[in-house]
This record gives structure tokens, sequence and C-alpha cells, in this order.
């Protein structure tokens, strides 16, 4: 399809014409020399001299190429652009923010793999969420790991892969020992704050209660919900543990319950893949559809027949000058 970025320029099409009728002749002042006998010659020639000025006719074949070049001229200046097939792209309308508890008690070994021998508890999180973000094209992902601080491991990226090996490189204990959720719920409304994207999720994971964070997590999930931000929280711990190792499951359904988001518990690893089943159909993957269509810039076509027409019609100018020079006047 064929259109016009500038199509209002062909309105200046007449304007040589209206200059032609309304503005005067341009009057060329040649030397002349002065007789005693013109009138004797004007009367004996039967011409009549008057006053006034001579106006030269161009032929058609020259009036014809001024109007074809103006012609092309203005085409150029309209840019004419062809309009290609169009092209969908695909781009993520969510972003997800994975945090996971680093703190000492993640190397408990209280959880299987699938081959059924024991393994630590962030093995199997790295087991589990290594499938759940296979499955997760069209989200952003971010991973903050925490314990006597939260720590961004991954920012925002659509580059799963790149995720899931950050999150295979996790070890206990490199955050630090205690755990800090409410601080890492904290920088996680920060990081979303760049966000442009509608739907912002977070996903908690820890296996102990709250006690190295500056903010409580009631308070942060406060801050999250005022940001449009869902948190989902899940615990795998072990609810019968005590002292810093004791699961506060109050408060993880708290800040799921402030948020909107859901509260999961996983005492193994058939409870924890089911959790990420549960949250792949609570959190659809959501895309936006961008479509555009390509304008191709056809504005040289007309540019290159101008330069074209205008220089041969210089050429058969000379050309024909030359031909009247070489041949000379016609004497009898």
């Amino acid at each position: 399809m064929l259109t016009f970025a500038y199509p209002l320029i062909a309105l200046l099409l007449p304007l040589p014409l209206l200059v032609y009728y309304l503005m005067p002749p341009y009057a060329l002042h040649r030397a002349a020399v002065r007789v005693p006998f013109l009138a004797t010659i004007a009367r004996l020639s039967g011409a009549s001299p008057q006053a006034g000025a001579v106006v030269r006719r161009r032929g058609i074949w020259r009036t014809g190429v001024l109007v074809m070049c103006w012609a092309l001229a203005l085409l150029a200046l309209m840019r004419p652009q062809r309009i290609e097939p169009p092209v969908h792209h695909d781009q993520p309308a969510r972003d997800l923010l994975l945090l996971v508890d680093l703190s000492g008690s993640m190397d408990t070994r209280d959880f299987t793999d699938p081959t059924g021998a024991r393994t630590d508890r962030l093995t199997a999180v790295k087991q589990v969420l290594d499938d759940f973000l296979s499955r997760r094209q069209g989200d952003r992902i971010g991973v903050v790991v925490f314990g006597d601080a939260p720590f961004l491991l991954a920012p925002f990226t659509a580059d799963l892969d790149l995720a899931r090996r950050l999150l295979g490189e996790m070890q206990v204990g490199i955050a630090g020992p205690r755990t800090a959720l409410g601080d890492a719920i904290g920088l996680g409304v920060n990081l979303f704050a760049a966000s442009t994207v509608p739907a912002k999720t977070m996903i908690a994971l820890t296996d102990g209660n709250d006690t190295a964070s500056a903010v409580p997590p009631a308070e942060a999930a406060r801050v999250a919900k005022d940001n449009g931000i869902v948190v989902h929280t899940v615990a795998i711990g072990d609810p019968a543990a005590v002292g810093e190792d004791k699961l506060d499951e109050s408060a993880l359904r708290d800040v799921a319950a402030v948020t909107g988001g859901g509260f999961y518990r996983a005492l193994d690893r058939a409870q924890l893949a089911e959790i990420y089943n549960r949250l792949d159909a609570a959190e659809p993957r959501k895309i936006d559809t961008v479509s555009f269509s390509p304008r191709t810039e056809l504005y040289w076509w007309p540019l290159a027949a101008l330069t074209g027409l205008s220089m041969l019609a210089q050429v058969l100018a000379h050309a024909r000058r030359w031909r009247r020079r070489r041949v000379g006047p016609v004497t009898a």
C-alpha cells in the first residue's frame, strides 16, 4: 500500500500557475543603438513601433519539462512510503520477582530429590524453581536473595536461561545466617518502582521467621499493596521448629493476605512442585502483543526521476544550440 507522509504538499501544485498570472513578467533591460532614421525605416517597412515590452514564450517541450520537474519535486517532498505487512511482537506484561531465603537453615536435609535421595532445602528449591521458570516464557524474572540483608542477584530480565543459571549458583549462607524477609520485600518494592508493566508479582520463599529486618514484613506488605504488587509466600520450613528456625506462618499468611496473594506450605519436594503448579494457574502468562507496519521510504524515486529529467533536458538544449552553431546561417 502506498501512502504519503505529507500529502498536503500536493496543494502547492498550481502555485507556478498563480505566479505566472498574478506576478508581472520579468523585465530584462538591454543596451540599444539609437539611430536618427528609425522613423524612416519604420515607414518603409510598414511597422509602427510602440512603447512596451516583448514577452518571450517558451516552447511546449520546455514548459512540459518544467511542469514535470515541479510535480516530481513536490512528490519527493510529500515523502511517498510503502506500507509493509504488519509485524507482531510479543513483549512481557508481567514482572515476577523471586525472594529466596539463603539463611543457614536452608541447609537442612529434609527434602528428597527426584531419585528419592535426601537433599537440602535449597537444592530442592533450585530444582523446582528451574522447572517453574522454564514455563514462564513471556514474563520478566528478577531474583533477590536474603539472609541478614537482601541482595539483588538478577535484575528483571526476559532472558530466563540467565535467571535459571544464576539461581543454580546460589549457596546457603552467602547473604548471612539470619532471615530478613521484610527488608527483602522492601527491596522488591524499590525494584518495581522502575517497572512499567501492568502486572507485578513477588514469590517469597523462606524457612524461618523474620529476625533481622529493619522493616517488619507486615508493614512491607502494606507498602507493596499500595504499589500494586501481589506477594505469594511459600513456607518451606518445619512448623514444629523452635528458636530462629521456627517458621512464622502467621506472618507469612498476613503478608499474602494483605497483598491479595496466596500462602503455601511445602514440607517436601512433591508439595513444593505442586505449589508452583498452583502458582502457574493463579498467575497465568501475560503477554502484550504489539503490532506495527514498517514503512519503506520511496522519496528517492521521484527525486531520481527529477534529477534525470533535468539533466536530459539540459543535454538536449545544449545539443540543439550546438547543431545550430554547426550548421550556421543559410544563404541563397
